[in-house]
């Protein structure tokens, strides 16, 4: 049926159903008993007055700042309880490529719009290179969240970098640092610094003042205690603390993660490699605009309810960082709900999937490494992605 001829018109309301915008009358007679004559000339009867049609409201976009309560609501909202992650203790990332893939998020001009994604440090370096309007940070491990938070509270405190590596690693300032220090120089600076447990002490005591307190964030027992832990860890392994505390042999330590992970033009590129990149990141948590949640990327919420609310809120998902979570969902068989979830996500033709891994793959890895979300979903749907290889591979 030709849709103007329909008796109610509808309009898309919002995410979740449909509103009336108006009723189309048609000729109809009116029933009736005896009639006078009909004059000569009769006026047509005047038809009822209609309602102007609805308004949709105008949709809402994204905050460029949440309170605290309502940054608090929405990280309790989405997250799922915490769950099992074999590699108990992530303090950092092992994927040195991060410094490439930096500059070719800049390149592929990735950027704006919502980022996602997983794991401790790295994910900050990928904000930098893409200053997106938010970010959420899912991880399955409620420690994750509590790491996060504790880098949140030290933001906050820190100016620059020199001083969040003061507060992460409770040591003092050295002398003759700015903010035109070249990040090796000042990693080079607090190599001879020593570890002060006062000053730990205190910067713990100031960490767990600025969550609790000042923004009145209420951890259970356990959390407080996954907190300090996580705290005791950067205090005791020092800027050399890899992905499981000490040297491992594996992938780069926090300072080398930070300073040496250069791009194809050799320069070092993170999240502390420059003023700009640090602030960048500083403001969006000034603004609790970084969301960490616990959340399973195949469970039944974490994933969908961010998509809801991007939705709600007019925003789409720039880049979604996975590292090498798909090799475990392939190997545990949840690789299908995952991909699901991701569907519900709002992206365009520019939302990529970051995965470090496809770099180590060679024969054109690097350029499978930003993978366009949209047409990867549709291959995994249509059961093109069989295993984690051909998602590296970013089967089309």
């Amino acid at each position: 049926m030709d849709e103007m001829k329909l008796s109610v018109s509808v309009r898309r309301f919002g995410p979740v159903g449909y509103m009336a915008t108006g009723l189309l009358l048609f000729g109809c007679s009116t029933p009736g008993v005896a009639k006078s004559p009909a004059p000569a000339t009769q006026t047509a009867p005047t038809p009822p007055p209609t309602s102007a049609p609805a308004s949709a409201p105008a949709a809402a976009s994204l905050p460029d700042r949440l309170s605290d309560a309502a940054y608090w609501k929405l990280e309790t909202d989405i997250s799922e309880p915490g769950g099992y992650f074999q590699i108990e203790d992530n303090y950092t990332s092992n994927e040195m490529e991060v410094g490439q893939l930096f500059t070719m998020l800049r390149v592929a001009g990735v950027g704006g719009g919502v980022f996602m994604g997983v794991g401790p440090e790295q994910n900050f370096t990928y904000i930098a290179a893409i200053r997106p309007k938010m970010a959420f940070i899912v991880d399955i491990r409620r420690q994750a969240v509590m790491q996060h938070l504790m880098f949140k509270a030290m933001f906050e405190m820190a100016p620059d970098r020199a001083d969040f590596i003061s507060i992460l690693f409770a040591k003092s300032r050295p002398a003759g640092i700015d903010s035109t220090t070249s990040i090796q120089r000042i990693w080079e600076a607090y190599r001879t610094v020593a570890t002060d447990s006062a000053r730990g002490r205190q910067n713990y005591a100031r960490v767990v003042d600025r969550l609790t307190k000042t923004h009145g964030f209420v951890f259970s027992a356990d959390e407080s205690a996954q907190l300090k832990s996580v705290f005791d860890a950067f205090y005791y392994y020092g800027p050399q603390i890899s992905t499981r505390g000490g040297p491992s042999g594996r992938g780069g330590d926090f300072a080398e993660l930070t300073g040496y992970s250069a791009d194809a033009s050799g320069q070092p590129r993170s999240f502390l490699s420059s003023e700009e990149n640090y602030r960048t990141v500083k403001s969006l948590q000034d603004r609790n605009l970084i969301v960490p949640v616990s959340g399973d990327f195949a469970g039944p919420k974490a994933i969908r309810a961010i998509g809801s609310y991007l939705d709600e809120h007019a925003g789409k998902v720039s880049a979604f960082y996975v590292s090498n979570v798909e090799q475990y969902l392939f190997s545990g068989r949840k690789d299908g709900p995952f991909y699901a979830n991701v569907a519900t996500l709002p992206v365009d033709s520019m939302s990529v999937f970051i995965r470090p891994y496809s770099m180590r793959r060679g024969g054109g890895g690097a350029t499978q490494s930003l993978c366009p979300i949209a047409g990867f979903i549709r291959a995994a749907a249509a059961g093109r992605i069989m295993n984690n290889d051909a998602a590296l591979a970013c089967v089309p």
